[in-house]
């Protein structure tokens, strides 16, 4: 659902890819705990959503709208806990993103859900961080986490973590590297080499290619050669469906590789659009997805109750609600301070559990897929507790 791109926070990066809460009181009546403001548990709790809305672009609008309609959702779904939710149009932009923000915290925020985009939430961070405000980013971008920002959005290294430790686990720890030259392919093959490392695996070897379609084509030889010759198990393929996937699943069978004797793993949702299951080269390919379970009936949900579909990632706003609401229902005053966010049972959301990390990543559990007869099989569920096979 997101592209990582690579960016430096403190000089307001790039922007993540889609496909990547709270408020605080005015700076005179701030009492902080270290990491965070202290909090009254006992009234509504100001959380400020920070969403796209507002830059004109229907595509913005619609993804504002569902984030909105995820958090109010998890609200109802909160026992007991009351969240006053006040909502901040950014219009996706780094320097409304920034005013909104320290807006939200004059208006009593103790904490900030949102933005999306990565420069946005770099931005809403820089904005508050003096203020002791944390901040939950729609953002998958890790460049940007640290500090008062933390990002919701699953990352290539959660992927590459649940992937490569699966691929061990099944006696395809031999990994060779597919990736373009461009900075989305570059942060995935470094997430995959850190996988490699982490989980004890062998990394093969390391293709690249030019992010062009003549460039793609002129590189399948190579890779098909190099699979052979590197005694590789695995080829770990950083492109995704609007990509280069299509070339590399029609050419490289064409050269001999294929699932059926080297197995084919994907970074990125292999099974959106859909018609991407029906290709050949694809059968009996690996992928990673949140827990199927419970995105299904987060999606039923919504659909019932706001009349629409959710936006992709409309899931990240209910999740941001779901970890405040459960740290508040403790009733303590530190309830959102960094030593809470990032307590080690994690939390529980629609896309299944996840925590978040002292660095402002996060772990998310998922499952794993395989794309057979056209279809998606879970071959692996995903973990509903941290520590064991999934982690």
């Amino acid at each position: 659902m997101f592209a990582v791109l690579s960016a430096a926070r403190k000089s307001l990066g790039l922007i993540a890819i889609l496909f990547s809460i709270l408020f605080l009181a005015a700076c005179q009546d701030i009492v902080t705990t270290g990491g965070g403001p202290s909090i009254n548990t006992r009234a509504p709790v100001p959380v400020a959503l920070l969403v796209p809305g507002g830059s004109g672009q229907a595509g913005d609008d619609i993804l504002a709208r569902s984030l909105e309609n995820a958090a109010r959702l998890a609200i109802a779904d909160l026992d007991g806990i009351k969240i006053d939710l006040r909502v901040y149009n950014t219009a996706g932009q780094p320097g409304q993103a920034a005013a909104m923000a320290t807006q939200a915290v004059n208006d009593g925020a103790k904490i900030i859900l949102g933005p999306v985009f990565a420069e946005s939430a770099n931005a809403a961070g820089l904005a508050t961080a003096k203020r002791n405000v944390n901040v939950l980013a729609f953002s998958n971008n890790p460049a940007i986490a640290g500090g008062n920002v933390f990002v919701l959005g699953n990352t290539y290294q959660n992927t590459a973590n649940r992937l490569v430790g699966y691929a061990k686990r099944q006696g395809k720890s031999s990994i060779m590297i597919v990736h373009a030259r461009n900075t989305s392919g570059e942060s995935g093959r470094d997430a995959i080499k850190a996988a490699i490392a982490r989980r004890g695996a062998r990394l093969a070897a390391i293709v690249s290619y030019e992010f062009s379609q003549n460039g793609v084509i002129n590189a399948v030889p190579e890779i098909a050669r190099t699979a052979k010759s590197s005694g590789a198990q695995s080829v770990f393929f950083t492109a995704d469906t609007a990509g280069a996937l299509p070339f590399l699943a029609q050419l490289l069978p064409e050269k001999g590789l294929n699932s059926a004797t080297t197995q084919f793993i994907g970074l990125t949702r292999w099974d959106i659009p859909s018609s991407t299951l029906s290709m050949p080269g694809v059968q009996g390919s690996w992928f990673a997805l949140p827990d199927p379970a419970r995105s299904a009936q987060f999606r039923a949900r919504y659909s019932s109750a706001y009349g629409e579909a959710p936006h992709p990632i409309a899931g990240l706003g209910y999740d941001g609600i779901a970890a405040i609401g459960a740290l508040v229902k403790a009733g303590k005053s530190n309830a959102l301070t960094k030593a809470a966010l990032t307590q080690g049972s994690g939390f529980s959301g629609v896309y299944g559990i996840f925590r978040l990390r002292p660095d402002g990543t996060n772990e998310r559990g998922l499952a794993v897929a395989q794309i057979q007869n056209n279809q998606v099989v879970v071959i692996d569920p995903a973990p509903r507790s941290f520590g064991g096979a999934g982690f």
